[in-house]
């Protein structure tokens, strides 16, 4: 068969040396400004493209070199070219097909949305002259002079915010508000605009040409971007490995020096500048560039650095593989053949990028849901659902549904599926779990020791924690009053008993006996009350326990006054904890269930609980104030 013709403008250019220590070549689309990285074999094949002829092309490749490949491999070749629009047009009909393949490729106009809702660029400037005439007082920041004083920069700005640790976060704190919010804001955007003139300086400084900086808008938010594709040219893996982690070294550059700015400055607006750029030039770079999960520098960055390019997908596919063998054992060749050590790290890898975007996207939808309109919110929040996590999820089932097949008959296959039936049913049955709340731990018992009146402290041994045992003095107070009447009632009672007793001598006592004794009567009740009101200056243990929260102003011969509390009397031997629940909640438990208790700060054992009583209306008030909180 006759090979289509490639596009006469393509260049092929020397690439880095594969992991596996086979040649490479990168072949270059300008007009697209898009790289292709191919291998040994399909380099061979695009040099005798001329021959016209597939089993020449086979033919000729086994004579000139050691490879042994087949018309199958030619075939995979023109796929690929094909797909990727490398050969030239031909037949009456092409221009119709290739307006079919721009209509398939935009899809309807809700996908051209959905597509530029998430992700899409605005250039801005096309810099690559702008940048070659700046080019030499850039080469000024690479030279080791400057990494040297960076170094003793950084060093002695970290040295004295460790000395001035307090001060430093004191004005962390201070700038969470609507002012400093903003001049982080100008602060991030500075500091990414240095980040991308990192990027372009330095593959400027390698030659590549910068054809494009602007804006990107990953779901509305915006970041600025430098078209670095030319990188692909370098044949160095350490020249692009400077490319990707120039950003990075930059943005750790401007932290080092804000930093030493502010160690040194003295208050003032250049001291308040470098503080912002500081902080804001740390968590930028550590936080989101550096992460590999997405395809920022990070990402980039690990690519050069274990020699695989589209390392994301590359393992994904092998992620995908490993979990249909785990699944279904369907005896599937691998996408790709690696040392077991870097399979079960590119596996692992997949993973972890698929939990990070699962909660990333996630909090992504949560926050476009509240903070646009709320209708509007739901749509977006959908479309981040379906978009991000439905999608990738279902392209996986129909991959199962194309080998359902195969997987119908294998015995792993009814295995998994019973496990993941489980585990569905587990998920959807309402499985009681435990009940978390907020509850105050108090003793079962406890009595405040008040004074009853205006008195004076007789005497009072007891000190705080003191162990005291039921029916114990617990405190002495001497009240003159209440004395003085207990004298006046016990000697008018004393009287009356002596007339009471001498009434039988004379007719005129007898007469009155009666009304001795009625008056005797009244004079006993009334010792009686003046006892009882004394002995509550007196006071007993009712229970045993300990003291606690004693006045340390309490000395013999103080006056207290009236319902002045004095102390605390609490139970020692049983305990209760306080809480409340909502009334979902409240109906899953019941009276015996067993509990938990652990002190917020986490330090010793829990207490096992057991739940004695339930309310069965609504509080109202209440009735341990720290659980307002």
């Amino acid at each position: 068969m006759a090979l289509p013709l490639l596009r006469e403008e393509l260049a092929l250019l020397a690439g880095p040396k594969l992991a596996d220590g086979q040649p490479s070549w990168t072949l270059n689309d300008p007009v697209r400004n898009r790289f292709f990285s191919i291998d040994w074999a399909t380099c061979e094949i695009l040099k005798r493209w001329s021959l016209d002829d597939p089993d020449a092309i086979v033919e000729a490749i086994g004579i000139d070199t050691t490879l042994q490949l087949h018309t199958g491999d030619i075939e995979y070749i023109i796929h690929f070219l094909s797909d990727n629009q490398l050969i030239q047009p031909q037949g009456a009909d092409s221009a119709s097909k290739m307006v079919e393949r721009l209509a398939k490729q935009q899809g309807s106009w809700l996908k051209w949305l959905l597509h530029h809702y998430l992700f899409f660029r605005v250039p801005l400037i096309r810099p690559d002259a702008w940048l070659g005439r700046w080019q030499g007082i850039a080469d000024l920041f690479f030279t080791r002079t400057f990494l040297l004083l960076t170094l003793g920069a950084l060093s002695f700005g970290l040295l004295q915010v460790m000395h001035h640790w307090d001060t430093f976060f004191a004005s962390l704190v201070d700038n969470f508000s609507w002012e400093g919010l903003a001049s982080y804001g100008v602060a991030l955007f500075s500091v990414k605009l240095l980040h991308e003139l990192g990027h372009a300086f330095t593959a400027k400084r390698y030659g590549c040409r910068i054809p494009s900086m602007g804006i990107a808008f990953l779901v509305m938010w915006p970041m600025a971007y430098t078209d670095t594709n030319e990188t692909w040219r370098l044949t160095s893996r350490w020249q692009r490995l400077h490319v990707a982690s120039a950003g990075i070294v930059t943005e750790l550059i401007i932290a080092a020096w804000a930093t030493l700015a502010w160690a040194i400055l003295p208050d003032g607006p250049l001291r308040s500048a470098a503080f912002v750029l500081a902080p804001t030039s740390w968590v930028a770079t550590l936080a989101i560039n550096a992460s590999p999960f997405m395809r920022f520098d990070g990402y980039f960055i690990v690519s050069d650095w274990l020699e695989m390019p589209n390392l994301h997908e590359r393992s994904f596919a092998l992620a995908r593989w490993r979990l249909r063998e785990w699944l279904f054992d369907l005896g599937e060749a691998k996408p790709e053949h690696f040392s077991t050590g870097r399979e079960r790290g590119l596996i692992a890898f997949a993973w972890a990028v698929w939990i990070y975007r699962l909660v990333l996207f996630l909090g992504i939808a949560v926050l476009v849901y509240h903070f646009f309109i709320k209708i509007v919110g739901i749509f977006l929040f959908l479309v981040e659902i379906v978009w991000f996590v439905a999608l990738p999820i279902g392209h996986e089932l129909k991959a199962w549904r194309q080998r359902w097949s195969l997987i119908r008959i294998r015995r792993r296959s009814r295995l998994s599926g019973m496990v993941m039936l489980v585990g569905l049913i587990l998920f959807i049955l309402p499985w009681p779990g435990r009940i978390g709340a907020s509850g105050v731990l108090r003793p079962a018992e406890q009595w405040p020791v008040y004074a009853p009146g205006p008195a004076q402290l007789e005497r009072f041994d007891l000190k705080e924690g003191a162990a005291v045992s039921a029916g114990e003095p617990l405190i002495v107070l001497a009240t003159p009053e209440l004395q003085s009447r207990l004298a006046a009632t016990q000697a008018r009672l004393d009287r009356l008993r002596w007339q009471a007793a001498s009434a039988g001598f004379d007719s005129e006592s007898r007469t009155r006996l009666q009304s001795s004794q009625d008056e005797l009567a009244t004079a006993e009740a009334e010792l009686f009350s003046v006892k009882e009101e004394l002995a509550k200056f007196a006071p007993l243990a009712p229970f045993s326990g300990h003291l606690r929260d004693i006045d340390p102003d309490l000395h013999p011969g103080t006056w207290v006054g009236r319902k002045e509390k004095l102390a605390l009397l609490v139970r020692s031997d049983a305990q209760v904890v306080e809480t409340y629940l909502d009334e979902e909640a409240v109906k899953r438990i019941q009276v015996g269930d067993r509990g938990l208790f652990i002190i917020d700060s986490g330090s010793g054992s829990g207490l096992a609980l057991t739940v004695t009583s339930i309310d069965a209306d609504t509080s109202r008030v209440l009735t341990a104030g720290m659980l307002a909180a």
